[in-house]
Protein backbone atom coordinates (compact mmCIF):
# COMPACT_ATOMS: atom_id res chain seq x y z
CA UNK A 1 0.00 0.00 0.00
CA UNK A 2 1.85 3.08 -1.27
CA UNK A 3 0.98 6.62 -2.35
CA UNK A 4 3.32 8.96 -4.21
CA UNK A 5 2.89 12.74 -4.10
CA UNK A 6 5.00 15.50 -5.63
CA UNK A 7 6.28 18.82 -4.35
CA UNK A 8 6.28 20.88 -7.53
CA UNK A 9 8.97 23.57 -7.34
CA UNK A 10 10.60 25.55 -10.12
CA UNK A 11 14.06 24.02 -9.67
CA UNK A 12 13.91 21.44 -6.88
CA UNK A 13 10.80 19.28 -7.30
CA UNK A 14 10.78 15.94 -5.49
CA UNK A 15 8.52 13.00 -4.66
CA UNK A 16 7.00 12.06 -1.31
CA UNK A 17 6.38 8.32 -1.01
CA UNK A 18 3.99 7.19 1.76
CA UNK A 19 3.34 3.56 2.58
CA UNK A 20 4.27 0.45 4.54
CA UNK A 21 7.42 -1.67 4.32
CA UNK A 22 9.42 1.09 2.64
CA UNK A 23 12.52 0.85 4.82
CA UNK A 24 13.27 -2.55 3.29
CA UNK A 25 13.39 -0.88 -0.14
CA UNK A 26 15.26 2.36 0.59
CA UNK A 27 18.00 1.49 -1.88
CA UNK A 28 15.71 1.07 -4.86
CA UNK A 29 13.83 4.28 -4.02
CA UNK A 30 17.05 6.24 -3.49
CA UNK A 31 19.19 5.25 -6.47
CA UNK A 32 17.24 7.26 -9.10
CA UNK A 33 17.92 10.42 -7.08
CA UNK A 34 21.67 10.23 -6.40
CA UNK A 35 24.81 11.12 -8.34
CA UNK A 36 27.54 9.13 -6.57
CA UNK A 37 27.56 6.02 -4.43
CA UNK A 38 28.75 7.69 -1.19
CA UNK A 39 26.07 8.04 1.47
CA UNK A 40 26.12 9.27 5.07
CA UNK A 41 23.23 8.29 7.35
CA UNK A 42 22.57 10.79 10.15
CA UNK A 43 20.47 9.27 12.91
CA UNK A 44 20.03 9.33 16.67
CA UNK A 45 20.62 6.87 19.47
CA UNK A 46 16.92 5.97 19.68
CA UNK A 47 16.46 5.27 15.96
CA UNK A 48 19.80 3.63 15.24
CA UNK A 49 19.11 0.26 16.84
CA UNK A 50 15.60 0.02 15.40
CA UNK A 51 15.99 1.06 11.79
CA UNK A 52 19.60 1.57 10.74
CA UNK A 53 20.32 -2.16 10.20
CA UNK A 54 17.52 -2.64 7.66
CA UNK A 55 18.20 0.69 5.91
CA UNK A 56 21.93 0.02 5.81
CA UNK A 57 21.40 -3.45 4.32
CA UNK A 58 19.08 -2.10 1.63
CA UNK A 59 21.63 0.56 0.66
CA UNK A 60 24.51 -1.93 0.60
CA UNK A 61 22.41 -4.26 -1.56
CA UNK A 62 22.11 -1.33 -3.97
CA UNK A 63 25.94 -1.13 -4.14
CA UNK A 64 26.23 2.09 -2.13
CA UNK A 65 29.17 3.05 0.11
CA UNK A 66 27.48 3.80 3.43
CA UNK A 67 28.71 5.47 6.63
CA UNK A 68 26.71 6.31 9.74
CA UNK A 69 26.87 9.03 12.38
CA UNK A 70 24.75 8.91 15.52
CA UNK A 71 23.80 11.91 17.67
CA UNK A 72 22.04 11.84 21.05
CA UNK A 73 18.25 11.68 20.85
CA UNK A 74 16.40 14.88 21.75
CA UNK A 75 15.99 18.54 20.87
CA UNK A 76 19.32 19.37 22.53
CA UNK A 77 21.08 17.79 19.53
CA UNK A 78 19.95 20.65 17.26
CA UNK A 79 23.13 22.43 18.28
CA UNK A 80 26.35 23.79 16.80
CA UNK A 81 28.20 20.97 18.56
CA UNK A 82 26.33 18.18 16.77
CA UNK A 83 26.28 20.14 13.51
CA UNK A 84 30.09 20.34 13.71
CA UNK A 85 30.35 16.59 14.39
CA UNK A 86 28.37 15.86 11.21
CA UNK A 87 30.61 18.16 9.18
CA UNK A 88 33.63 16.33 10.57
CA UNK A 89 32.09 13.01 9.54
CA UNK A 90 31.35 14.24 6.03
CA UNK A 91 34.97 15.32 5.66
CA UNK A 92 36.42 12.18 7.28
CA UNK A 93 34.48 9.90 4.95
CA UNK A 94 35.38 12.04 1.93
CA UNK A 95 31.88 12.76 0.72
CA UNK A 96 31.93 14.98 -2.34
CA UNK A 97 29.44 17.27 -4.04
CA UNK A 98 27.69 14.32 -5.66
CA UNK A 99 27.23 12.48 -2.35
CA UNK A 100 24.00 12.14 -0.37
CA UNK A 101 23.13 12.63 3.28
CA UNK A 102 20.20 10.59 4.62
CA UNK A 103 18.34 12.05 7.60
CA UNK A 104 16.84 8.99 9.32
CA UNK A 105 14.82 9.95 12.38
CA UNK A 106 12.39 12.51 13.71
CA UNK A 107 12.16 16.25 13.21
CA UNK A 108 15.39 16.94 15.09
CA UNK A 109 17.38 14.69 12.77
CA UNK A 110 15.67 16.09 9.68
CA UNK A 111 16.42 19.67 10.70
CA UNK A 112 19.98 18.97 11.83
CA UNK A 113 20.90 16.65 8.96
CA UNK A 114 19.28 18.88 6.37
CA UNK A 115 21.14 21.93 7.64
CA UNK A 116 24.43 20.01 7.60
CA UNK A 117 23.75 19.01 3.98
CA UNK A 118 22.80 22.59 3.04
CA UNK A 119 26.23 24.01 3.87
CA UNK A 120 28.67 21.15 3.27
CA UNK A 121 30.49 22.04 0.03
CA UNK A 122 27.81 24.76 -0.36
CA UNK A 123 25.07 22.17 -0.48
CA UNK A 124 24.83 18.44 -1.19
CA UNK A 125 21.83 16.19 -1.81
CA UNK A 126 19.88 14.84 1.11
CA UNK A 127 16.94 12.53 1.64
CA UNK A 128 14.39 12.64 4.43
CA UNK A 129 13.28 9.35 6.02
CA UNK A 130 11.11 10.62 8.89
CA UNK A 131 10.28 8.13 11.64
CA UNK A 132 7.89 10.20 13.78
CA UNK A 133 4.41 11.46 12.93
CA UNK A 134 5.42 15.09 13.45
CA UNK A 135 8.28 14.73 11.01
CA UNK A 136 6.20 12.77 8.51
CA UNK A 137 3.37 15.27 8.23
CA UNK A 138 5.37 18.47 8.62
CA UNK A 139 9.11 18.75 9.26
CA UNK A 140 10.27 16.48 6.43
CA UNK A 141 8.37 18.39 3.72
CA UNK A 142 9.31 21.84 2.48
CA UNK A 143 13.07 22.16 2.86
CA UNK A 144 13.27 24.07 6.14
CA UNK A 145 16.47 23.09 7.95
CA UNK A 146 17.86 24.56 11.16
CA UNK A 147 19.53 24.24 14.52
CA UNK A 148 18.61 26.05 17.72
CA UNK A 149 20.28 28.95 19.50
CA UNK A 150 20.00 29.07 23.31
CA UNK A 151 17.82 32.18 22.92
CA UNK A 152 15.47 30.81 20.29
CA UNK A 153 14.36 27.80 18.28
CA UNK A 154 15.54 27.32 14.67
CA UNK A 155 17.36 30.67 14.56
CA UNK A 156 20.27 29.26 12.54
CA UNK A 157 19.21 27.56 9.33
CA UNK A 158 18.61 27.51 5.61
CA UNK A 159 16.09 26.46 2.98
CA UNK A 160 17.42 23.29 1.35
CA UNK A 161 14.98 20.96 -0.41
CA UNK A 162 15.41 17.18 -0.15
CA UNK A 163 15.60 15.00 -3.25
CA UNK A 164 13.17 12.46 -1.80
CA UNK A 165 10.93 12.02 1.24
CA UNK A 166 10.27 8.40 2.17
CA UNK A 167 7.53 7.91 4.78
CA UNK A 168 7.11 4.40 6.18
CA UNK A 169 4.14 4.38 8.57
CA UNK A 170 5.41 1.15 10.13
CA UNK A 171 7.91 3.27 12.07
CA UNK A 172 5.06 4.82 14.05
CA UNK A 173 4.29 1.50 15.71
CA UNK A 174 7.39 1.69 17.94
CA UNK A 175 6.64 5.20 19.21
CA UNK A 176 5.13 6.15 22.59
CA UNK A 177 1.53 7.38 22.39
CA UNK A 178 2.74 10.77 23.61
CA UNK A 179 4.76 11.17 20.41
CA UNK A 180 1.84 10.13 18.21
CA UNK A 181 -0.45 12.65 19.90
CA UNK A 182 2.20 15.35 19.70
CA UNK A 183 2.72 14.73 15.98
CA UNK A 184 -1.01 14.83 15.35
CA UNK A 185 -1.01 18.56 16.18
CA UNK A 186 0.53 19.34 12.79
CA UNK A 187 -2.37 17.61 11.03
CA UNK A 188 -4.93 19.42 13.16
CA UNK A 189 -3.05 22.67 12.46
CA UNK A 190 -3.24 22.05 8.72
CA UNK A 191 -6.97 21.49 9.04
CA UNK A 192 -7.42 24.82 10.82
CA UNK A 193 -5.30 26.87 8.46
CA UNK A 194 -6.57 25.63 5.09
CA UNK A 195 -8.59 22.40 4.98
CA UNK A 196 -11.71 21.94 7.09
CA UNK A 197 -12.21 18.49 5.53
CA UNK A 198 -8.86 17.32 6.94
CA UNK A 199 -9.83 18.69 10.36
CA UNK A 200 -13.13 16.79 10.13
CA UNK A 201 -11.31 13.63 9.07
CA UNK A 202 -9.27 13.74 12.28
CA UNK A 203 -12.40 14.42 14.33
CA UNK A 204 -14.16 11.41 12.81
CA UNK A 205 -11.19 9.01 12.76
CA UNK A 206 -9.27 9.93 15.90
CA UNK A 207 -9.57 6.45 17.41
CA UNK A 208 -8.32 4.73 14.22
CA UNK A 209 -5.45 7.22 13.97
CA UNK A 210 -4.37 6.65 17.57
CA UNK A 211 -4.69 2.89 17.02
CA UNK A 212 -2.27 3.32 14.08
CA UNK A 213 -4.47 1.69 11.45
CA UNK A 214 -2.40 1.61 8.23
CA UNK A 215 -5.03 2.73 5.71
CA UNK A 216 -6.17 5.65 7.88
CA UNK A 217 -2.60 6.73 8.59
CA UNK A 218 -1.60 6.64 4.91
CA UNK A 219 -4.68 8.65 3.94
CA UNK A 220 -4.19 11.23 6.69
CA UNK A 221 -0.43 11.64 6.18
CA UNK A 222 -0.84 11.89 2.41
CA UNK A 223 -3.52 14.56 2.78
CA UNK A 224 -1.43 16.59 5.24
CA UNK A 225 1.65 16.34 3.01
CA UNK A 226 -0.34 17.27 -0.10
CA UNK A 227 -1.67 20.40 1.61
CA UNK A 228 1.80 21.40 2.73
CA UNK A 229 3.28 20.64 -0.70
CA UNK A 230 0.74 22.97 -2.31
CA UNK A 231 1.69 25.78 0.08
CA UNK A 232 5.42 25.23 -0.42
CA UNK A 233 4.99 25.20 -4.21
CA UNK A 234 3.41 28.66 -4.02
CA UNK A 235 5.88 30.13 -1.50
CA UNK A 236 9.08 28.10 -1.19
CA UNK A 237 11.05 30.64 0.88
CA UNK A 238 8.27 31.76 3.24
CA UNK A 239 7.82 35.23 1.80
CA UNK A 240 4.09 35.33 2.46
CA UNK A 241 1.64 32.42 2.14
CA UNK A 242 3.90 29.84 3.79
CA UNK A 243 3.84 31.84 7.01
CA UNK A 244 0.38 30.41 7.72
CA UNK A 245 2.12 27.12 8.59
CA UNK A 246 3.36 28.88 11.73
CA UNK A 247 -0.10 28.94 13.31
CA UNK A 248 0.45 28.47 17.05
CA UNK A 249 4.21 28.34 16.62
CA UNK A 250 5.19 31.83 17.80
CA UNK A 251 3.60 31.16 21.19
CA UNK A 252 4.83 27.57 21.14
CA UNK A 253 8.42 28.37 20.26
CA UNK A 254 8.56 30.91 23.10
CA UNK A 255 7.34 28.22 25.50
CA UNK A 256 9.91 25.72 24.24
CA UNK A 257 12.77 28.22 24.64
CA UNK A 258 11.67 29.21 28.14
CA UNK A 259 11.54 25.56 29.21
CA UNK A 260 14.92 24.79 27.60
CA UNK A 261 13.45 22.46 24.94
CA UNK A 262 13.21 19.59 27.40
CA UNK A 263 9.80 19.82 29.09
CA UNK A 264 7.41 19.75 26.14
CA UNK A 265 7.28 17.88 22.89
CA UNK A 266 7.18 20.35 19.99
CA UNK A 267 3.56 19.43 19.23
CA UNK A 268 2.52 19.93 22.83
CA UNK A 269 3.95 23.45 22.83
CA UNK A 270 2.22 24.20 19.51
CA UNK A 271 -1.07 22.90 20.91
CA UNK A 272 -0.90 25.45 23.70
CA UNK A 273 0.10 28.07 21.12
CA UNK A 274 -2.87 27.23 18.89
CA UNK A 275 -5.24 27.53 21.81
CA UNK A 276 -3.74 30.91 22.68
CA UNK A 277 -3.90 32.15 19.06
CA UNK A 278 -7.53 31.06 18.86
CA UNK A 279 -8.33 32.86 22.12
CA UNK A 280 -6.68 36.03 20.80
CA UNK A 281 -8.73 35.77 17.59
CA UNK A 282 -11.94 35.33 19.62
CA UNK A 283 -11.07 38.38 21.74
CA UNK A 284 -10.56 40.42 18.57
CA UNK A 285 -13.92 39.31 17.14
CA UNK A 286 -12.27 37.47 14.24
CA UNK A 287 -13.04 33.88 15.26
CA UNK A 288 -16.23 32.46 16.70
CA UNK A 289 -16.30 30.94 20.16
CA UNK A 290 -18.01 27.93 18.53
CA UNK A 291 -15.03 27.27 16.24
CA UNK A 292 -12.58 27.92 19.07
CA UNK A 293 -14.43 25.38 21.22
CA UNK A 294 -14.35 22.91 18.31
CA UNK A 295 -10.57 23.24 18.17
CA UNK A 296 -10.24 22.93 21.95
CA UNK A 297 -12.46 19.84 21.98
CA UNK A 298 -10.34 18.04 19.39
CA UNK A 299 -7.08 18.98 21.13
CA UNK A 300 -8.54 17.79 24.43
CA UNK A 301 -9.74 14.50 22.89
CA UNK A 302 -6.20 13.99 21.58
CA UNK A 303 -4.96 14.60 25.16
CA UNK A 304 -2.88 17.59 24.11
CA UNK A 305 -2.21 20.45 26.57
CA UNK A 306 -4.07 23.75 26.33
CA UNK A 307 -2.52 25.93 29.03
CA UNK A 308 0.87 27.40 29.91
CA UNK A 309 2.68 26.08 33.01
CA UNK A 310 2.16 28.06 36.24
CA UNK A 311 5.88 28.68 36.77
CA UNK A 312 5.95 31.07 33.80
CA UNK A 313 4.27 34.47 33.47
CA UNK A 314 2.46 36.11 30.55
CA UNK A 315 5.17 38.77 30.44
CA UNK A 316 8.06 36.30 30.11
CA UNK A 317 6.22 34.41 27.35
CA UNK A 318 5.45 37.64 25.53
CA UNK A 319 9.07 38.82 25.74
CA UNK A 320 10.32 35.45 24.44
CA UNK A 321 8.01 35.72 21.44
CA UNK A 322 10.05 38.68 20.19
CA UNK A 323 13.09 36.42 19.80
CA UNK A 324 11.17 34.28 17.34
CA UNK A 325 12.42 34.59 13.74
CA UNK A 326 8.91 35.42 12.53
CA UNK A 327 9.13 38.96 13.88
CA UNK A 328 9.67 41.64 11.26
CA UNK A 329 10.75 45.21 11.92
CA UNK A 330 10.17 44.74 15.64
CA UNK A 331 6.56 43.63 15.06
CA UNK A 332 5.07 40.26 15.91
CA UNK A 333 3.60 38.45 12.93
CA UNK A 334 0.80 36.28 14.21
CA UNK A 335 -1.29 33.72 12.37
CA UNK A 336 -4.88 34.03 13.54
CA UNK A 337 -7.90 31.93 12.50
CA UNK A 338 -11.09 33.37 11.06
CA UNK A 339 -12.84 29.98 10.75
CA UNK A 340 -11.85 26.31 10.67
CA UNK A 341 -10.00 26.14 7.35
CA UNK A 342 -8.87 29.77 7.06
CA UNK A 343 -6.34 32.03 8.79
CA UNK A 344 -4.87 35.49 8.25
CA UNK A 345 -1.44 36.99 8.93
CA UNK A 346 -1.49 39.97 11.30
CA UNK A 347 1.34 42.25 12.41
CA UNK A 348 -0.78 44.99 13.92
CA UNK A 349 -2.01 43.41 17.17
CA UNK A 350 -1.48 45.66 20.18
CA UNK A 351 0.64 44.38 23.06
CA UNK A 352 -2.15 44.39 25.61
CA UNK A 353 -4.35 42.15 23.45
CA UNK A 354 -1.59 39.56 23.09
CA UNK A 355 -0.84 39.68 26.82
CA UNK A 356 -4.53 39.30 27.65
CA UNK A 357 -4.86 36.19 25.47
CA UNK A 358 -1.74 34.67 27.02
CA UNK A 359 -3.13 35.37 30.50
CA UNK A 360 -6.37 33.57 29.60
CA UNK A 361 -4.37 30.43 28.74
CA UNK A 362 -2.97 29.79 32.24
Amino acid sequence: MTKTLHVALENDSYPIVVGTGLLNRVGEHLTPHIKSNKVLIVTDSFVKARYVPVVHQSLVDSKLDVNIIEVPAGEESKSLTQFSRIQDSLVAHQLDRGSTLIALGGGVIGDLGGFAASVYMRGIRYVQIPTTLQAQVDASVGGKTAINHPKGKNLIGAFHQPKLVLIDVDTLKTLPQRDIRSGLIEVIKMGVIRNESLFKMVEENLEAILNLEDATLIEMISSACLNKAEIVAKDEKENNLRMVLNYGHTFGHALEALTHYNRYRHGEAVSIGMNCAAQLAVNLGMFSETDSQRQRTLLNRAKLPLTFPPDLTPETIYDAMYLDKKTLGGKLRLILPTCIGEVVIRNDIEDQHVLEAISQCF
